[in-house]
């Protein structure tokens, strides 16, 4: 399903291939109105942010939004389970469905990460894609809520993708929240160096963020430290 493409890339870090891609994501959206409804209408805000801003305001907004906000964190196991180790516990068993339809998640970030898991869902049937949305879609309008009342254009992806969903979404129960600097100190560092939300298993390694994504979190990240 093409939609779910599209708004896995809209929900990625800026970079200037995928934004000189708009036209054609606006165009694959037109092609399954019958399967959307309105998505396009819905995601022109969004649209209209990206076509309009420069590529460093667009990453410096990402970060300030995604990296800084724990609760818009793009990580679905974030808001149900925290940090503790059930949240590992359900990225293998996110793990074992990508597996099991041939997915290959190895070279990507976390299992539970929004953009990943929606391009899995992108290359599933339409009912199985929309089966394992419903799982997740009380995580995902959780996410657009506080997007939304914070008035950022993100949240109508998660409006978007909660309007596709047979399962309506319901208020989930609110964890403690963490930052990058608490998880290092429990989990500490991979062994490539690379900042972890959880420590990795061989099931669930973390990539490294680009270099501009890394440059544009360094300044605040000392000043933002959470006792």
């Amino acid at each position: 399903m093409k939609t779910f493409k599209v708004i896995s890339l809209l929900l990625c870090y800026p970079e200037s291939d995928w934004l000189a891609a708009l036209p054609e994501f606006d165009d694959a959206l037109a092609d399954e109105t019958d399967f959307n409804g309105n998505a396009r209408g819905e995601l022109a805000p969004l649209f209209e942010l990206l076509r309009h801003s420069n590529l460093i305001a667009l990453q410096e907004n990402y970060v300030a939004t995604f990296d800084r906000n724990p609760s818009h964190s793009l990580h679905l196991f974030e808001h149900i389970h925290g940090e503790s180790r059930d949240r590992g516990s359900a990225m293998i068993d996110l793990l074992q469905e990508y597996w099991k339809r041939d997915f290959d998640a190895s070279a990507a970030e976390l299992p539970d990460y929004v953009p990943l898991f929606l391009e899995f869902l992108s290359l599933l049937p339409a009912d199985e894609a929309l089966e394992l949305l419903g799982d997740a879609v009380h995580v995902i309008a959780a996410i657009g809520r506080k997007l939304d009342a914070n008035g950022s254009p993100y949240a109508t992806a998660f409006q978007v993708l909660e309007a596709l969903s047979p399962v309506t979404a319901q208020a989930l129960v609110e964890q403690p929240v963490h930052d990058m600097d608490e998880a290092m100190e429990r989990f500490g560092p991979a062994m490539d160096g690379v900042e972890p939300l959880l420590k990795p298993s061989p099931q669930a390694a973390v990539v490294q963020m680009p270099a501009s994504r890394r440059q544009a979190a360094a300044p605040q990240r000392n000043d933002s430290r959470r006792s």
